[in-house]
């Protein structure tokens, strides 16, 4: 995509909608800026992955947890039915 920008007097530029939905930012998304000679490149930073497939498995890749799965499981439940009962 092509687009023609403008600054706002603080400096600041508008990523048009169709862009920020075709790759899912939305506010509060950090995004790295880089720039070679007078080309500005904005690239999305997203977090790394804490599931990897090995050996067809799925396997947690994050730091330990004292909590177990099913503890997870439930919290993550009551905060759904939470949720939908507001």
């Amino acid at each position: 995509m092509t687009a023609k920008l403008t600054l706002d007097q603080a400096g600041r530029v508008l990523i048009p909608k169709t862009l920020r939905q075709e790759l899912h930012l939305g506010p509060g998304d950090t995004l790295q800026l880089e720039n070679k000679g007078d080309e500005i490149t904005l690239r999305p930073l997203r977090p790394k992955a804490l599931l990897k497939k090995e050996h067809g498995v799925w396997v947690y890749q994050g730091e330990p947890c004292d909590a177990s799965i099913t503890d997870l499981i439930d919290r993550n439940r009551e905060s759904r039915i939470r949720d939908q009962v507001r």
